[in-house]
């Protein structure tokens, strides 16, 4: 006999094979409930298996002056952090089928004052994992006088820790440890540089002699130099102080600093950017091209400063171009 169905009331009845199945209706919405809310809790589960923040140091921060925690987070439409002494290390995991090895460590921008944590850090993870590419959020200490012996190299500490824990745990994560990047914007851009053309000096504890040298930079909008006529002031005077040798200028200058060791670099900048000068670009893209270091610059006519993943005066996505560079030189 076919199966002929019914209901009346709160009751659902099936007639099949001549057998007559009745139930309610709200134990039917009960049950169907009960399953709709395993699927949204495993899928929570899911989520949290693919993001996890640690601390960047287990025990004592390198290189700090102990005191309160006066971390601030601020959301007007750009959600900034500022006043950070705790760095941590947030953690995005592609799914294990769709992992390529390939990782970044990404520093957000915000001139050495503020994390621009959210459109030049969280999101931009969102999209590297959606490519099979793991990513890991670098909130590193902003330079203070305050809570740190040495200011001007606690960011570059943090990048180097940040560098060296991807390494050494590279394994549990699915990652190639000969396939590690640093991609920065505008500030962050200058603490990526950094660690791509000062990794021969080790400022973090290191017993296992591991590599804090990244296999390739991404640079986005980025503060390379600290010279008078092209660097950018603002971040220059937070990581040095308003009145710095010009030696330490000349080694914070990055364009300075390339050497055949320095690694292959993608470098985005906006040729109208009035906050951060093109001619950083330029001028590191240079010093790479004359020391023979593979690299690409993609220029932008017009889009300022500061636009994160997109670009809005332009249909060009930034990111596409950075991920054919990277098939191109074998990383994906």
């Amino acid at each position: 006999m076919p199966a002929y169905t019914t209901h009346a009331g709160n009751i659902l009845c099936t007639i099949a094979d001549g057998r007559l199945f009745c139930i309610g209706i709200a134990l039917i919405l009960q049950t169907m409930k009960f399953v709709f809310l395993i699927i949204i809790a495993t899928s929570c589960i899911n989520v949290s298996r693919s993001q996890n923040t640690i601390n960047l140091y287990a025990d004592k921060i390198p290189n700090e002056i102990p005191g309160p925690d006066k971390e601030a987070k601020m959301d007007d439409g750009i959600t900034r952090i500022s006043n950070i002494s705790r760095p941590t290390l947030t953690i995005y995991l592609p799914p294990k089928e769709k992992a390529t090895g390939v990782a970044v460590v990404i520093c957000p921008g915000g001139g050495y004052g503020i994390n621009a944590i959210k459109h030049e850090g969280t999101d931009v993870a969102e999209l590297l994992i959606s490519k099979g590419i793991a990513a890991f959020v670098l909130k590193y200490r902003l330079p203070n006088d305050n809570t740190m012996k040495d200011k001007s190299i606690g960011p570059l500490q943090d990048a180097q820790q940040a560098i060296r824990i991807v390494r050494q745990r590279a394994k549990e994560w699915n990652v190639n440890p000969s396939k590690i990047g640093i991609a920065g914007f505008s500030a962050g851009g200058h603490l990526a540089s950094t660690a791509g053309t000062h990794f021969e000096k080790v400022l973090v504890d290191n017993p296992e002699n591991t590599s804090v040298r990244p296999d390739f930079m991404i640079l986005l909008y980025p503060v390379i130099s600290f010279t008078d006529s092209i660097g950018h002031l603002g971040s220059r005077a937070n990581l040095l102080g308003k009145s710095p040798t010009g030696e330490m200028v000349r080694l914070y200058s990055n364009e300075l600093q390339v050497t055949k060791l320095t690694p292959p670099s993608f470098l985005m900048h906006a040729g109208d950017d009035g906050v951060v000068k093109v001619e950083n670009s330029i001028r590191f893209y240079e010093a790479l091209n004359k020391n023979k270091v593979t690299s690409e610059l993609f220029i932008f006519p017009k889009g300022g400063h500061g636009f994160g993943l997109i670009n809005p005066t332009s249909s060009d996505r930034w990111m596409d171009r950075c991920l054919d560079w990277m098939k191109g030189n074998g990383w994906l």
